[in-house]
């Protein structure tokens, strides 16, 4: 039993993950490349190997005849004999070869191939381990600086981070953990090339999913990401379970959960509303934290006309209309944006048909001519809010209160934004 190449193959097969029956084809396939390289020709030569013992045969199939026209492919009636006495003229038998004769460059030959057949096998192994992980985040160290691009070590090999993919602001230092977003494995010559992404809105996702056992599971689901990267995002989710609030089960106790996704974005603002089958409502959730007086959203043409009051309009537009944007990212609709002035102003807008008296109407019973407007319950988290919780099992909240950091709003008059996704 050759037990040396036993224990280098099962190391083989234990660090680099390749499998035995790989290395036994590679060992085979370098056997008959030194006796192609040693006779001139291997067509008639084969290699047995014993996959228990590790015990190795090789051999060429000579025929017997009187006379010998070819040294590769005949041998001669006496010489037969001395191999098998019952050898017989025109009989086929089995000549061993000696690997030991084998020259020097014939030797050298048989290791590259199996060398390369090992690094073939390795780059295979790490191609498909990471195939299986793209659209999902991972955990990197920081390698170095490539020009303004960024190598990042995932273990057995290395990710690259695109400039276009990096936060505008966010520095790394070498050695330090961060996660990205696989975006794509690429398989090369030189091995798998994958790119990795610090601003893709499902990074976010993915984070949430780790850290929220609820969406983990199914209960909570995630309906739609709106991000701008090192800012803010809005995320809208909703429970499958009457007993579980989602914002809630996001928010964690204390704001324990959506603090650690925070930290890990390095302070990106995250907006966290209640996904509402009313585009109306909807709407008027993915405008928070300002107050909306009436919404009118039309799914055919996917546009909502909203009304707010007039101090709330540049809360409600955001800085540089980044709250509006977001919004009409996360909902899908064209949200145009006007103070209760501007409303009673616009022609064609009937502001009338939605105005709110806070003695007629509820918050949970507004309607307008085609949706219903509910209630509206803030849930945007940003650094430093406050998040109290009654309920004292994870997962199931009766009650929270939520409230965001103040913005300071411009006391201008802004004009009405007609903001695309």
């Amino acid at each position: 039993m050759n037990k040396e190449l036993m224990e280098a193959l099962d190391m083989l097969e234990k660090e680099k993950e390749i499998s035995k029956e790989t290395l036994f084809d590679a060992i085979e396939n370098s056997l008959l490349t030194a006796c192609k390289n040693h006779f001139g020709k291997a067509d008639n030569i084969k290699v047995e190997i014993d996959r228990d013992t590790c015990d190795f045969l090789c051999y060429a199939e000579k025929e017997v005849v009187e006379e010998v026209e070819d040294d590769c492919l005949q041998i001669s009636f006496e010489d037969a004999l001395k191999v098998s006495a019952r050898a017989e003229l025109g009989d086929i038998l089995h000549v061993e070869i000696k690997s030991k004769e084998f020259g020097r460059i014939a030797t050298q030959n048989a290791k590259n191939v199996i060398l390369q057949k090992i690094r073939e096998e390795e780059r295979s192994v790490i191609y498909n381990q990471y195939y299986e992980k793209e659209k999902d985040v991972v955990t990197g160290i920081v390698q170095r600086y490539v020009g303004r691009n960024i190598s990042i070590n995932l273990g057995k090999t290395d990710a690259v981070l695109n400039e276009s993919e990096q936060v505008r602001g966010e520095n790394f230092k070498p050695t330090e953990r961060i996660k990205v977003y696989i975006l794509e494995v690429k398989n090369t010559p030189k091995g798998p090339r994958i790119l990795v992404s610090r601003t893709h809105p499902e990074l976010v996702k993915r984070l949430f999913e780790t850290e929220v056992t609820e969406i983990k599971d199914g209960t909570v689901e995630i309906m739609s990401i709106a991000r701008e990267a090192g800012s803010r995002t809005k995320i809208s989710v909703r429970s499958n379970n009457p007993n579980v609030d989602a914002v809630g089960a996001c928010v964690g106790i204390n704001g324990a959960r959506v603090n650690s996704i925070v930290e890990e974005l390095r302070g990106e603002k995250i907006d966290i509303i209640n996904w509402d089958e009313n585009p109306g409502n909807l709407i008027q959730n993915a405008l928070s934290p300002a107050k909306i007086v009436a919404v009118f959203a039309d799914p055919d043409e996917k546009t909502a006309k909203v009304v707010v009051p007039d101090y709330q309009l540049s809360l409600a537009i955001g800085k540089e209309g980044q709250n509006a944007r977001l919004a009409a990212r996360l909902t899908g609709y064209k949200i145009d944006i006007k103070s209760e002035t501007q409303a009673k102003d616009a022609p064609g807008f009937r502001y009338e048909d939605y105005e709110y008296d806070e003695d007629e109407y509820d918050d949970d019973e507004y309607e307008n001519d085609e949706y219903e407007v509910g209630s509206y319950e803030e849930a945007s988290y940003e650094d430093g809010a406050e998040y109290e919780e009654d309920s004292s099992e994870e997962g199931d909240y009766d009650s929270e209160e939520y409230a965001s950091e103040e913005y300071e709003a411009d006391q201008e008059e802004t004009v009405s934004e007609d903001l695309d996704e």
